[in-house]
């Protein structure tokens, strides 16, 4: 049965997710987006060629997205502990988090700026743009709506990756279902848990959606 400790307790796991899942997106994307970009623009064919940097930022990406992200969630323990001063906890999740998520991140900008008509970056070094002109006023701007999905399915993924967390004590939704619903035997509120992370997720792409819908000059 719920009673009103429970529900309180679902609510403040829902915000401790929300909480954690939002900024680990936000600084997951801080270091992504650059990387994501540096893969572009760094590569054999890109605006600054560096074949080096890109062979080796990829192998560094590559490497990370392999790790599964509960072997990674221990391996980093004790960095997290140098930084947040202990491993448990909802903000101590947060690491492991970003460390996973700034990669994938990457992948998805790499993917997102690749799908932009070159023509467009041409016109631009036509007509004298420099590297960062066409990075800021060209790819950016051209690649909003792919970049907005990828960004709702980014955190999508961390959400999903915040409920992983729990089973080190990481808070949080995923926390209260291992608690309870693994531990005590109650599947009624590993039930509820998932149904509640179920929503965040839809709710979450549901609006990257639309906003890439209404940022996609070709649907207008």
């Amino acid at each position: 049965m719920f009673n009103s400790v429970m529900i309180k307790m679902l609510l403040k796991g829902s915000v401790q997710t929300l909480y954690v899942s939002i900024i680990s997106s936000v600084v997951a994307y801080l270091i992504g987006l650059p990387l994501g970009i540096l893969l572009v623009t760094t590569e054999k064919d890109g605006l600054t060629p560096v074949t080096w940097l890109n062979k080796f930022l990829g192998v560094i990406i590559n490497l990370l997205r392999s790790v599964p992200f509960l072997i990674l969630v221990l391996v980093v323990q004790p960095f997290t502990r140098l930084i947040i001063g202990t491993p448990l906890g909802p903000k101590a999740s947060i690491v492991p988090l970003v460390i996973a998520s700034a990669p994938y991140i990457a992948r998805l900008v790499e993917s997102s700026i690749k799908e932009i008509d070159r023509g467009a970056i041409e016109a631009a070094q036509s007509m004298g743009a420099s590297p960062f002109q066409i990075i800021y006023k060209v790819m950016l701007p051209e690649a909003k709506p792919s970049l907005i999905v990828g960004s709702a399915i980014a955190v999508t993924t961390i959400v999903g990756y915040s409920a992983m967390t729990g089973i080190v004590g990481g808070g949080g939704l995923g926390d209260i279902a291992i608690r309870y619903g693994l531990y005590k035997y109650q599947y009624d509120v590993m039930l509820i848990t998932v149904v509640l992370l179920v929503i965040i997720v839809q709710i979450i792409q549901e609006v990257g959606t639309r906003m890439a819908k209404n940022m996609d000059k070709r649907t207008r």
